[in-house]
């Protein structure tokens, strides 16, 4: 008589063990269900997207103008609107353009679709007494000089100057860089986030516009 009980308590426990189990299980599921929901919610929204793009570019290159200063380094952004691409870049001792290739944060990135970008460098303020003007890199008409055009292997050729300059002073050239979100369906709205420079940071960031200024 006495052999039941015990037996009754062994399962009681073994079923209590499952019960505990099943819980954990259960929290955990609905956590990395709750983790899903949110990070959709904030994924899924374009414009919140297209901030944190434009956020991101203009915390960077207020540390790439930090960075500059502290290393007495010139250095630059390179655009490729039309991909939606821009790397940073320094000025090495033989004044030729190099990737930043030791430091993730200013690597090469790309805007996901369907965002692009345009820049603007026109009728804006610009000292024409800057550093790399001294060191004859630059025409004034914003290029390379014939001397540092190279023909021949495409990978040994010198990377393009970039068109927004950082200097070792602090001072970043004036540009004004516009984030585009415009769907082409769909009942979104286009928006458009401006990250704007006029001498020394920090960048000033203004949107989400509904249109461009005129």
């Amino acid at each position: 008589m006495m052999v039941q009980p015990a037996f009754h308590c062994r399962d009681t426990r073994r079923q209590q063990g499952f019960t505990l189990l099943e819980v954990m299980i259960v929290l955990l599921l609905m956590g990395l269900a709750a983790t899903y929901v949110v990070f959709n919610a904030v994924g899924t929204d374009p414009v919140d997207e297209l901030e944190n793009q434009a956020r991101r570019l203009q915390v960077v290159t207020d540390m790439a103008s930090d960075y500059a200063v502290m290393n007495q380094q010139q250095m630059g952004i390179r655009f490729e609107p039309d991909a939606g691409i821009y790397y940073f870049v320094f000025l090495n001792e033989e004044n030729e353009w190099q990737r930043l290739e030791n430091n993730n944060v200013y690597a090469e990135r790309q805007l996901p679709e369907p965002f692009f970008l345009s820049l603007n460098l026109d009728n804006l303020p610009w000292n024409q007494d800057s550093l790399l003007y001294d060191r004859e890199i630059f025409d004034e008409d914003f290029s390379l000089q014939d001397s540092q055009t190279q023909i021949g292997n495409e990978e040994d050729a010198p990377l393009p100057p970039p068109q927004v300059l950082i200097m070792s002073s602090g001072e970043i050239t004036p540009f004004v860089l516009t984030f585009h979100y415009e769907p082409g369906f769909g009942t979104d709205l286009p928006a458009y986030f401006q990250l704007k420079n006029e001498a020394l940071p920090p960048l000033k960031l203004t949107g989400p516009l509904e249109q461009l200024p005129q």
